[in-house]
């Protein structure tokens, strides 16, 4: 089993919960609820780990907060 992070964003304009893994080209999907955005994103990363030529970009280390003004 491997474990995969995604970055979650809902779209203010779709209201729809939109989601990637970075560093993982085409790791990306939406959903109307976190769980069918969860499921999603879990048949994606499956379907392209088919692939044996995944190569990833990037390693993911965390998020920040930046504070400004």
């Amino acid at each position: 089993m491997r474990t995969f992070t995604a970055i979650v964003e809902r779209d203010s304009d779709t209201s729809l919960y939109v989601g990637y893994v970075p560093g993982f080209p085409g790791a990306h999907s939406q959903g109307e609820t976190l769980d069918e955005l969860h499921e999603n994103l879990r048949e994606v990363i499956e379907m392209l780990l088919e692939d044996e030529q995944v190569v990833f970009s990037t390693e993911f280390i965390g998020t920040q907060q930046i504070v400004v003004g």
